[in-house]
């Protein structure tokens, strides 16, 4: 399988995403089982968001992660970030009939190099795109400066299964099946090989943590889910 990396990688990624966005709520509740929903309602109940924060969601695709955090907040600030035109333009339809035009603002923009200030946000998150970035280590630290001390970064993502026959199982869902699923059901064959191609150089859940604590310097709680084939990952910004 070819491998992509630094820029290659974020110009496949970039072309993935701009052509499957009107295919891709219904073919991650296909994909997911529709366990992405419940996945994203644990991550909103540990968050615990509180009416009047502010939340920046990166790599915010079609913006469901924007609105559930727009609805917790109540009136708060949030912004959802993507790079993807095509992904945004779906999600703004979503921000319009939701109600919420008023308190969310969508950007055009890089995971890399937030165009935001230091210490902004109360939370920053991140929804199965983690994998998908030239460098997600970059990301992270982009993610931790612009929240405020004392907020929280976090990451839902898919991430490798500990128990090794559930592991071998999945496996073959992942890169047998799942593909011919997006050429069924999306006309996507390339786009949709591309999932398992991400995940394979990508660390699992307890990598990741430690990646979060040592390299990033946040506080993480970390709790696998559906046996660990996804993870969310809760890092707190220290106090200065």
């Amino acid at each position: 399988m070819e491998k992509r990396t630094g820029a290659e990688k974020e110009k496949f990624v970039h072309g993935v995403f701009q052509s499957i966005a009107k295919d891709y709520d219904r073919m991650n509740t296909l994909l997911s089982f529709r366990r992405h929903k419940a996945w994203r309602k644990f991550a909103m109940k540990k968050m615990n968001v509180q009416p009047g924060q502010t939340a920046l969601d990166i790599c915010c695709g079609t913006c469901d992660w924007t609105l559930a955090l727009a609805e917790a907040s109540e009136h708060g600030n949030v912004v959802g970030l993507d790079f993807s035109s095509n992904m945004l333009e779906i999600g703004r339809k979503k921000v319009k009939d939701s109600g919420h035009s008023d308190q969310i603002e969508l950007v055009q923009g890089n995971a890399m190099s937030l165009p935001f200030e230091d210490s902004t946000f109360d939370y920053v998150t991140i929804g199965f795109a983690l994998r998908n970035v030239p460098d997600y280590v970059q990301v992270l630290q982009e993610m931790k400066r612009v929240v405020k001390p004392g907020g929280l970064v976090v990451s839902l993502e898919l991430s490798k299964p500990t128990w090794k026959p559930f592991r071998k199982l999945y496996y073959f869902y992942f890169q047998r099946l799942l593909p011919l699923l997006g050429k069924l059901f999306a006309n996507r064959y390339e786009q949709y090989s591309w999932l398992p191609e991400s995940l394979i150089a990508f660390p699992d859940y307890v990598e990741l943590a430690s990646v979060m604590k040592n390299e990033v310097g946040l506080e993480v709680d970390v709790y696998p889910l559906t046996a660990g084939i996804t993870a969310l990952h809760v890092g707190r910004k220290r106090s200065e």
